[in-house]
């Protein structure tokens, strides 16, 4: 996989980023939109990990760490790139990031019904936790 690059993603990704998202991604998010991804890079510029193969967008991953603990968002690979290490690259990347910063612990949230990332998570070392629930209280309409 020596063609794969991994980088952090800037303000001149933003676009490309949203649009593999729709491609790539599942579900969608209330910040899934520029000004919430402009938020992310302007706060932690290391934040949003890209990985390419020759000069593709093919994955992503948000690897946020805020002092505390360490947060994963936004695992996705293209459809046609799928299988083939991208994402476990990504999530080493993300792991290197956290450790870096004195991180202990990652975790990640992931939609019940996707069962693909169920078993990508899994075979990446994450359990799921089933005594938490997750609590979400939207602060704009």
């Amino acid at each position: 996989m020596t063609d794969l690059r991994i980088r952090p993603g800037g303000p001149k990704d933003l676009d490309a980023v949203l649009a593999f998202w729709k491609t790539a991604a599942e579900g969608t998010s209330i910040s899934d939109d520029r000004e919430g991804v402009e938020r992310l890079v302007s706060r932690d510029p290391e934040a949003l990990l890209l990985a390419e193969r020759d000069g593709e967008l093919v994955g992503t991953v948000i690897a946020g760490f805020d002092g505390w603990r360490c947060h994963l968002y936004r695992l996705a690979v293209h459809p046609d790139h799928r299988r083939r290490g991208i994402g476990s690259a990504l999530l080493a990347a993300a792991d290197e990031r956290f450790v870096r910063l004195g991180g202990r612990r990652g975790d990640a949230m992931v939609l019940v019904r996707n069962e693909r990332a169920q078993h990508a998570w899994r075979a990446a070392g994450y359990e799921p936790q089933e005594q938490w629930r997750r609590w979400v209280k939207h602060l704009t309409d």
